[in-house]
């Protein structure tokens, strides 16, 4: 993980936000290689999901909304996390991250150990409940650990669970509720009647704009709305890099099916979807598994939500969520604003209120998840025989922010810089390319290689010099490279690139 922050701010990928003043917790800006990797996954999101479909349409609805929005959506009431304070260091947790086990020795209970969650979160558990027994120079066998959220702490246990801060208990606040929404003003007066939020999810726009579209569009179910924005969540603990950050982007679709629709069919398609849709931008199936939530832990509303896991280097954390909502949010929104949401039927004659099925995900933990798979460290033999270390980005060319390199063997040789300008300038009307002449070509490959650009065209003598007019095409991933011409060149694009 450390290797890949340090290459993302290196090839420009992400910064840290305002970083000459110390950074902002939980916030990131995207440089010039990012900011084409993060266009290109909402573009291909966006063309598959919506222009290449005949039952999905766009919206892009506000960032700040009325705020009876959010009354009615539940989130004013119950967007919190469990929030713990450590009264000693002033650290804050989030409780279901901070996990506790009981160190019993014998059977009897000799004190707590606890840790923050981590992909080792019960070996790191088992290892201080083996340091405080040997600190308390307790004989006898050790249980081993059974690792506990802190939202399941007991009254009693709260005082003698250790700060992960400090590592000494009786610091530790009982688990409080906390609202991540951010709160704004709107208009020139800062009172209750300007309150406003920064929207937490993407979602409530297109359920609070779904009459507008059925009725200004020949939609007919089912049919999905789809958006691509920015969300706001003023999160505990940011981690992870970007992988839980307080201002992120969420790709989310509504798909509206009827009230009579065998909905478990329809959920398991779009999950299928999702996977094959993650699959076609390069994530490996080995980094891929399913989750789905246990009944008992499902929302009153849901009737059923699987989790797409990826495999980070961190631990294997959710991507991408599908859940089955059936109608609770166009019928809280109806209550709420008084203003029917629902659809006539013409089989039955009846109106009805839609049921729905909601493919949610982060555009940066996609982002992330392609930089950690794609992401390699190698040994390469140059020509010489000297072995050498090679950093390679292995995007799959539907997102890589460069698409071709162009390069020109020699910079001062005019006939090879022409051409070379020349081919550059007729691919970038339709592709992200880059004209590189700096240095020794074997560095401009490797610089190539870290920014993820699957092809490199070299114009050499043979093109200048030879009939045919043919390049050397460098392929990043085998490194092998081949003659082609021209009209090759753009066949491949097109085959590639889709």
């Amino acid at each position: 993980m450390e290797s890949l922050v340090s290459l993302a701010k290196r090839r420009g990928f992400v910064y840290p936000s305002s970083e000459i003043y110390g950074g902002l917790n939980g916030f990131f800006d995207y440089g010039p290689l990012g900011v084409e990797l993060k266009r290109n996954i909402r573009d291909c999101w966006w063309r598959d999901m919506v222009q290449r479909r005949d039952d999905i349409v766009g919206l892009e609805s506000s960032i700040i909304m009325h705020p009876k929005v959010w009354e009615a959506s539940g989130h004013v009431a119950g967007f919190t996390d469990p929030l713990v304070d450590c009264k000693a260091s002033k650290q804050r947790y989030r409780a279901d991250q901070l996990f506790f086990a009981a160190v019993v020795v014998e059977g009897s209970t000799i004190g707590y150990v606890s840790a923050l969650e981590s992909e080792n979160t019960a070996g790191e558990l088992q290892t201080a409940a083996e340091q405080l027994k040997r600190k308390k120079a307790v004989q006898g066998t050790l249980a081993a650990v059974q690792p506990k959220e802190f939202t399941e702490a007991t009254a009693e246990e709260i005082p003698l669970i250790p700060s992960p801060a400090t590592g000494e208990p009786g610091s530790l606040t009982p688990p409080r509720a906390f609202n991540m929404m951010f709160e704004t003003n709107v208009g020139a007066m800062r009172d209750a009647s300007s309150v406003a939020y920064l929207r937490p999810e993407t979602a409530q726009g297109m359920f609070v704009d779904f009459k507008n579209v059925a009725d200004t569009t020949r939609v007919k179910l089912p049919f999905g709305i789809a958006q691509i924005g920015k969300s706001f969540r003023n999160e505990i603990t940011p981690r992870n890099f970007i992988f839980r950050s307080r201002e992120f982007e969420q790709m989310e679709m509504e798909y509206f099916i009827h009230e009579d629709a065998d909905w478990a069919q329809c959920h398991e398609e779009w999950i299928v979807w999702c996977e094959n849709w993650l699959r076609s931008i390069g994530l490996p199936d080995s980094h891929l598994s399913r989750y789905t939530h246990p009944k008992e832990k499902l929302a009153f509303y849901s009737r059923g939500t699987v989790d797409i896991m990826f495999k980070y280097p961190f631990g294997v954390q959710e991507l991408w969520g599908i859940a089955a909502r059936g109608n609770y949010d166009l019928t809280q929104h109806a209550n709420a604003s008084g203003k029917p949401q629902d659809l006539f039927d013409e089989g039955t004659k009846k109106k009805i209120v839609p049921h729905v099925i909601e493919p949610a995900v982060g555009v940066d933990r996609i982002f992330l998840a392609v930089l950690a798979a794609g992401y390699a460290e190698e040994d390469v033999t140059d020509d010489k025989g000297n072995v050498e270390k090679r950093t390679v980005l292995r995007f799959s060319p539907r997102i890589a922010p460069v698409k071709v390199a162009i390069l020109p063997l020699l910079k001062n040789k005019e006939q090879l810089t022409n051409r070379a300008r020349a081919l550059y300038l007729k691919l970038r009307r339709n592709y992200a390319v880059q004209y590189d002449d700096g240095g020794a070509i074997g560095k401009r490959y490797r610089r190539q290689d870290e920014a993820g650009t699957p092809w490199c065209v070299t114009i050499d003598f043979e093109t200048i010099e030879k009939p045919g007019d043919t390049f050397t095409l460098r392929e990043r991933d085998s490194m092998q490279q081949k003659r082609i011409t021209e009209t090759e060149l753009f066949a491949l694009l097109a085959e590639y690139v889709y």
